[in-house]
């Protein structure tokens, strides 16, 4: 069946440094679009990075923008959400995304929280 599992969140000090994984399995990877979202506490979700099938494609929401750096591995099935100097208001659980119209799947989460 259809997976797509979240790892590497944690608690991390301001001005810290996260990499976020997403492993997926049950579907043709490299054909879908692969997103990261968030949600923190009382607020909607966002889209924090996309990527294209290949990887040569990035989007990124302008809060994140030359902090976060969003890559994929089609060979082992990964995409991966790189994150440099956090900031508190980057505390949130961090959902991965496949998007092939008209299929999308999600992940459960993995949550981030940015504390001192």
């Amino acid at each position: 069946q259809v997976q797509l599992v979240e790892s590497g969140g944690g608690l991390v000090q301001p001005g810290g440094s996260l990499r976020l994984s997403c492993a997926a399995s049950g579907f043709t990877f490299s054909m879908y679009y692969m997103n990261w979202y968030r949600q923190a506490p009382g607020k909607e979700r966002e889209l924090v990075a996309a990527i294209g099938t290949n990887g040569g494609s990035t989007n990124y929401a302008t809060s994140v923008k030359g902090r976060f750096t969003i890559s994929r591995d089609n060979v082992n099935n990964t995409v991966y959400l790189r994150m440099n100097s956090l900031k508190p208001e980057d505390t949130a659980m961090y959902y991965c995304a496949a998007h092939r119209s008209p299929r999308e799947y999600w992940g459960k989460g993995t949550l981030v929280t940015v504390s001192s």
